[in-house]
């Protein structure tokens, strides 16, 4: 039977803190850090091989998670492990047989377990950002408008949300001659980061990342590390995967730990 451990600590208990001219900024950061935004329950989940005579596999058991602003917990272990499992559940791609998975969405606390999809899309659209491993490229759709999709759709003016997707295709070395093609033309790695860009235009307060760093050179995945660092700096709880030991290294502030039991 498959578990995860979890090398969490208990949820950090609400405290009322007093600002004092000059440290307002020092606080918020304290507050960013201690604020709970994810809190997985008891997630059990078993995939049904219908193609092989119903075989039961059983990926989660009693899985449990939480994850704070302004950190970034990675999850870690073998194939086969549930590691992408928990993350596309976390994103409600995945319906889990029983348990909770509670995203605090603004002022308001939502079980993906039991929400109706137009919440779900709604939690998607302006509170879980997802960068996959691969861009699903939309044919003449240039690799501009595919980043500044997500700001359009929460309203953002179209010159501000431009703006902002030239800004992360610099960062990542998306050479400018190639922002107005479609990335069906791309290499992988180019793909992937605009597929990483895309993830990063809405200042999301959680992001899902699995593997944003597989297919890039050491240069690209610096650059990577970068909006990490920027996006827990700025409050974000963050759950990735990472095989690149160098990278998990540089972003992990704990690793949530998956692994099989007999």
């Amino acid at each position: 039977m498959l578990f995860c451990r979890v090398a969490a600590a208990p949820y950090p208990a609400h405290r009322c803190v007093i600002r004092r001219p000059g440290k307002r900024s020092a606080t918020r950061q304290l507050n960013l850090v201690r604020a709970n935004m994810i809190r997985v329950e008891n997630v059990h989940k078993t995939f049904v091989l219908h193609q092989q005579h119903g075989v039961r596999l059983p990926v989660l058991a009693d899985a449990s998670l939480t994850v704070n602003a302004g950190e970034c917990v990675v999850l870690h272990g073998h194939s086969g492990s549930g590691k992408s499992t928990l993350l596309r559940s976390l994103y409600a791609n995945y319906l889990p047989d029983s348990g909770h998975i509670h995203i605090r969405h603004g002022d308001e606390w939502v079980d993906l377990v039991t929400a109706t999809p137009r919440k779900v899309l709604e939690v998607r659209k302006i509170t879980i950002g997802w960068v996959s491993q691969f861009l699903q490229v939309i044919p003449r759709i240039s690799a501009l408008e595919v980043v500044m999709q997500p700001l359009l759709d929460l309203g953002t003016p179209r010159e501000a949300s431009a703006a902002k997707a030239a800004q992360l295709l610099t960062r990542l070395n998306v050479p400018e001659r190639l922002w107005h093609l479609a990335p069906s033309t791309f290499s992988g790695g180019e793909q992937q980061r605009v597929n990483i860009a895309r993830g990063f235009a809405v200042d999301y307060p959680i992001l899902l990342l699995d593997e944003p760093t597989a297919s890039l050179d050491d240069k690209n995945s610096a650059a990577v590390v970068n909006l990490i660092h920027d996006a827990k700096a700025r409050g974000a709880a963050i759950v990735g995967i990472f095989h690149d030991e160098g990278v998990r290294r540089q972003v992990a502030d704990r690793l949530h730990s998956m692994g099989m039991t007999a």
